[in-house]
């Protein structure tokens, strides 16, 4: 299991990509823009102009793109990578996507012989730069099991969550929680603001007891910095959002904290700021 075919070479992508080379992985990767990956490429990944000739000979095809139309071009369309991929081989979708769409996936690749799982994660550019991120994997455990050490060059978290689309169930809780969580950080360094407080020396104290977060500790220092630089977009916080929404009423389930955080980021993207960190939430509470 040495050569791995890479689709969706980005801000996230191309770390992973890096972590897998350092690994001695064989990576081709796929990218619609050559230009864009040509630090990748002088790196050792070799490019290719599609996605068949990406995946053709793979033995592990991973794919981390931006949306769930994405995934459905990169899987299901024509030349895509389940026309091209070889019996045997292994696919993980790492995409935050739609559950549904990753058992679609699932059952269409077992149609041909190949191997599923649904793997999203979290840690952003950070975790995926110091490949620490927590991977949520779902399909059949063996396959799993067999990717393990494709999994850990990227991750030091990687849970198995049970059958297909179970992952992506898992990573649509990871982004209700996340949620109500960066509002909190927001709001408390907008309160600390609006009452005087020295906002960094709030956090020192706070960051230390039970309110303190991943999101406090990364996330804060670069609000108060005014550094909106994505680790992860807000236009793509805000499509996981909708899938959670969706999944979460077909489950019978009421979230009003998520509902509201939802409205608020589809507020900034609305405004021109989709290409910007999840941080600029605090955008919202602080003009």
């Amino acid at each position: 299991m040495k050569k791995i075919g890479f689709i969706g070479v980005g801000v996230m992508g191309r770390s992973m990509v890096r972590n897998l080379m350092k690994n001695g992985y064989l990576v081709s990767i796929y990218t619609r823009r050559k230009a864009k990956v040509e630090d990748i490429i002088a790196e050792g990944a070799v490019w290719c102009d599609t996605i068949g000739k990406c995946a053709k000979d793979a033995d592990v095809v991973i794919t981390m793109v931006g949306y769930p139309k994405d995934v459905e071009e990169v899987y299901f369309g024509e030349g895509a990578i389940l026309d091209s991929v070889k019996s045997g081989a292994y696919v993980i979708d790492m995409t935050t996507t739609s559950p549904k769409l990753s058992k679609r996936i699932y059952e269409k690749a077992k149609e041909k012989g190949v191997y599923a799982i649904d793997a999203p994660v979290s840690g952003g550019d950070v975790g995926a730069q110091k490949g620490t991120l927590s991977i949520m994997v779902g399909g059949d455990k063996e396959a799993v099991d067999a990717c393990m050490d494709v999994l850990k060059c990227m991750g030091t978290s990687i849970v198995y969550e049970g059958g297909a689309g179970a992952g992506q169930h898992t990573k649509m809780a990871n982004q209700i929680a996340l949620g109500g969580a960066i509002a909190g950080v927001c709001e408390a360094i907008a309160y600390g603001k609006a009452v005087g407080l020295d906002v960094q020396t709030m956090l020192d104290a706070i960051d230390k007891g039970a309110a303190g977060s991943w999101q406090m500790s990364n996330m804060a220092p670069r609000m108060l910095k005014g550094d909106m630089d994505p680790g992860f977009f807000v236009k793509h916080y805000v499509k996981d959002m909708k899938i959670a929404d969706e999944e979460a009423r077909d489950a019978g389930v009421n979230m009003d904290v998520q509902k509201v955080v939802l409205g608020m980021y589809q507020e900034l993207e609305n405004e021109g700021m989709g290409d910007l960190g999840t941080q600029a939430l605090i955008k919202h509470y602080i003009k």
